[in-house]
């Protein structure tokens, strides 16, 4: 048995509760692995302190955490970098986990988002594999990450555009080492509503629902789809927009959050759109929210590496409308509808065209579907078991 230890974030949930992009992927990886034959042990190397309850995907080997970098201290790290010297901070917030993985047999490590981890856990047995969700090495120096990722077995990239700027931002020695695993979809948990219908009813007192599912935050695009709202002034058409700016559903408010709102009244007092919020739902509770729209949009500004909210939407059977950005039009494929991100005027236009063509939002709720189990979480692992294999 070949045990792989998966080190997130510390602080992070593996849990149900929360919607968090690497747990998600972890569950879904580890989840996956499961059913194969392949023999691999999956293990989450966790902050004790952490949400219940917790997937049963894989096993957890618990730690206490340290408290992370504050702001003065990121900004001294960066310092630190650029003249050879290592990043302390960031070292000291993520020195119980490599404890924790010190404490284990030779394993495969697979640290996700955490470029600090291959240089901690140097002169162990273990062979550690950086697994980037993002753009890591952004803030990173090629001599930097020459000297952090030097002795890493493998640098595995959750979408192509993500790994061509990984290698671009390394030597290529390392560059070498970049390998692609995209991210896949629970295509049981996320299925279409089960009288067998692939999209469900389109009309509700009259209107199409559109959903918006995600963070409350800028980069997400939120109010792009609030001024498209605005612009559409259709009664026909409600908007749905779920999320908050962190994973609690009580939190306050966010300047951001309260700018939405603002958004939503006049769009609502100018043209008559019907936008409702609803705070931030686990991941127990999204299929049926899902279940419940017509149309999901996901109008992200940053060029977000791979959107599982997407993915989701097309597992339900959804037509969804996407950005042109980073690793959506990958994951849409040909199944959904891609508008230039921050715009929108297009966004309307892509949203009447499907409001005006039932039969064009059927085609494409077949297709989603279709397209999410052609690309759900068993794809996802033979990849990854593919590069573990070659460790």
């Amino acid at each position: 048995m070949i045990d792989v230890l998966h080190a997130i974030t510390p602080g992070d949930h593996f849990s149900p509760r929360t919607g968090s992009a690497i747990p998600t992927v972890v569950d879904g990886l580890a989840a996956a692995s499961r059913r194969d034959a392949a023999p691999f042990r999956h293990t989450v190397v966790l902050d004790r302190s952490t949400m219940r309850p917790r997937y049963d995907s894989a096993g957890i080997i618990e730690y206490t955490g340290a408290r992370g970098p504050t702001r003065r201290e990121r900004i001294v790290d960066l310092a630190r970098g650029r003249i050879g010297l290592p990043r302390s901070a960031v070292a000291r917030f993520y020195e119980p986990v490599a404890a924790a993985i010190r404490a284990q047999r030779p394993a495969i490590v697979l640290a996700h988002n955490a470029p600090v981890l291959p240089s901690l856990l140097r002169d162990t047995p273990h062979r550690v594999v950086l697994y980037a969700h993002n753009d890591l090495l952004r803030t990173y120096s090629r001599p930097e990450s020459a000297r952090m990722l030097d002795r890493v077995a493998a640098i595995v990239c959750v979408g192509e555009g993500l790994a061509e700027r990984t290698r671009d931002a390394l030597p290529g020695r390392l560059a070498e080492r970049v390998r692609v695993v995209r991210n896949g979809i629970d295509c049981e948990r996320f299925a279409p509503a089960p009288n067998g219908a692939v999209a469900p009813s389109a009309i509700r007192d009259g209107r199409m629902r559109i959903v918006f599912v995600g963070r409350m935050v800028s980069e997400k695009g939120p109010d792009v789809l609030i001024r498209a709202a605005e612009r559409l002034g259709r009664p026909d058409v409600e908007y749905l927009m779920v999320g908050s700016q962190g994973f609690a559903r009580d939190a306050p408010l966010s300047a951001y959050e309260h700018e939405l709102r603002r958004l939503a009244d006049r769009a609502t007092a100018e043209s008559g759109a019907a936008i409702r919020f609803e705070p931030f739902v686990d991941r127990m509770a999204l299929p049926d929210l899902l279940r419940s729209a017509d149309l999901l949009v996901v109008p992200s500004r940053w060029a977000e590496p791979s959107g599982l909210t997407a993915m989701e939407g097309l597992a339900t059977g959804l037509p969804v409308i996407a950005s042109r950005a980073g690793g959506l039009p990958d994951l849409v494929g040909s199944a959904g509808v891609l508008v230039e991100p921050d715009d929108p005027g297009e966004l309307a236009d892509a949203i009447a065209a499907l409001a005006d063509d039932p039969d064009r939002r059927r085609r494409m709720a077949h297709a989603a579907r279709d397209h999410a189990i052609a690309h759900d979480w068993s794809r996802s692992w033979s990849q990854l078991r593919r590069v573990l294999e070659e460790l």
